[in-house]
């Protein structure tokens, strides 16, 4: 099984890339989302290192997000809740998908979490910032101030592009995009 990770800016298109490969997707925030609504034991553990924030059961976006805005460093409390159901999550789906072709990591911070293996085939989403500020303007309740200080965890974008096989640059058209990803899924199965 071939394991194709998709990294990038916050905004640029990621998750939107990673299904038009046509392999099961592995969406790192999504499991974040259901984990906040579904774990108690992930709520438990938030409410206890995050009292004033977390108010009740399931865990909401917005009570994550203002801790936070309010003190950047709860960052580093809540991924030490988080990240370790988010990689048994995923080591899940790589066993139920070992059998297939190729998998699609779309993980934000695979490269910051150690998630790379040496045969990982990593392709980086390039856009332009004014692009990505539009996009994520027309996203449900983003906040960019969040965005930004989320972003800035994240190894510089030119760290992650030099880490990567492959470059998709995006911009923001589906019919463009989707010649781009065929032609570096041919490369890869060649």
């Amino acid at each position: 099984m071939i394991r194709i990770a998709v990294v990038g800016d916050i905004g640029s298109g990621k998750t939107y890339i990673a299904k038009l490969f046509g392999f099961p997707v592995f969406n790192a925030d999504k499991n974040v989302a259901e984990i906040y609504k579904k774990s108690r034991l992930v709520y438990k553990k938030l409410k206890t290192k995050l009292p004033e924030y977390i108010i009740s059961f399931p865990v909401k976006k917005s009570h994550i997000s203002n801790a936070i805005r309010n003190n950047p460093r709860n960052i580093k409390l809540v991924s030490k809740i988080i990240h370790p159901v988010v990689r048994k999550r995923m080591r899940e789906f790589l066993r139920k998908n070992s059998s297939k072709k190729a998998v699609v990591l779309d993980i934000p911070l695979y490269f910051e979490n150690n998630l790379n293996r040496n045969k990982d085939i990593v392709i980086f989403v390039s856009s332009r910032k004014e692009l990505i500020n539009r996009a994520l303007k027309k996203r449900n309740k983003s906040n960019l101030k969040l965005l930004k200080k989320l972003s800035k965890l994240q190894l510089p974008l030119e760290k992650k592009k030099k880490k990567s096989d492959y470059v998709i640059k995006n911009y923001f058209n589906k019919a463009d995009i989707k010649k781009k990803v065929n032609i570096v899924k041919r490369q890869i199965f060649l």
